[in-house]
């Protein structure tokens, strides 16, 4: 046979016990790396951010060839929903105007937060979420849980976000005009507080699109996967999603691919390096 062929005998019988090529052996190393990090994202992460990743420890990866082996694994980003039939018109909110006026980008950290509740169903009946997230790293800052979808629904999670960001200026809280967030105790709150009340126009859910758009990575990436035999099980899934994936972890777009979490901590870094 190597006659044949005219190759010499020790290269032959070395293709016969390890006949890949280079390219090949590179192909396999790099999608071990790429099936764990879609793995650690749930399945949601699609080639560009695996490519970041690949990048963060240091690998030399093209995207294209991410888009490949990820093909060929058979392993692909989880896709959204279809989107929303748009509204612009609305009724003006009666308790407070609408200072965010669609303006979802600032450029520090308790400038602006956003404010929304939604539901999610269990065995047992409804569990029902309100969450306050930072326009500027779009971490979710405070959040809350309960069977029942009152104001003390939205203050628990309004106090979780005072508390962990203690806020020295005033700050606009944009929310829907929910009856939780026309209530007294909510106003009362956002008074002694330093906190400044802004509403959608009724109606118009892209007035606070950015809250819209976590809720639909929530339900897209965690809850449409499960089955909730209780509002407990569901409690603590949500709670790993948001504390242990979603603000330390998952790659933002508007956060040049950091996580919320990575992109505070450089901004700050960046704030004593001055």
């Amino acid at each position: 046979m190597c006659e044949v062929l005219e190759i010499h005998h020790a290269g032959y019988y070395e293709w016969l016990n390890e006949p890949k090529c280079q390219r090949e052996k590179d192909d396999d190393y790099f999608s071990a790396f790429i099936k764990q990090f879609w793995l650690e994202s749930g399945g949601v992460y699609g080639y560009r951010k695996i490519y970041d990743d690949l990048r963060a420890i240091g690998e030399q990866c093209g995207k294209n060839r991410v888009l490949r082996l990820m093909q060929l694994a058979e392993i692909a980003a989880d896709r959204g929903y279809k989107r929303r039939q748009q509204y612009h018109q609305g009724e003006v909110a009666t308790i407070a105007p609408n200072l965010l006026n669609r303006e979802f980008t600032v450029d520090k950290p308790n400038q602006a937060w956003v404010t929304d509740i939604t539901y999610v169903k269990t065995a047992e009946g409804w569990l029902f979420l309100a969450i306050v997230l930072d326009l500027f790293s779009r971490q979710v800052i405070g959040w809350s849980m309960s069977e029942r979808i009152n104001t003390e629904l939205v203050l628990d999670a309004l106090v979780m976000a005072c508390w962990r960001r203690r806020p020295k200026q005033k700050v606009i809280v944009h929310s829907d005009q929910g009856c939780q967030y026309t209530s007294y105790d909510w106003r009362k709150m956002l008074e002694q507080n330093n906190l400044v009340a802004s509403m959608s126009r009724r109606g118009n859910c892209y007035d606070n699109a950015v809250a819209e758009s976590f809720f639909q990575l929530l339900k897209r990436e965690r809850i449409r996967r499960k089955v909730y035999p209780s509002r407990e099980a569901a409690r603590q899934d949500i709670f790993a999603y948001i504390e242990m994936f979603y603000n330390p972890v998952r790659r933002h777009g508007t956060n040049g691919n950091m996580s919320p979490a990575e992109y505070e901590k450089s901004y700050f870094k960046k704030l004593k390096s001055v």
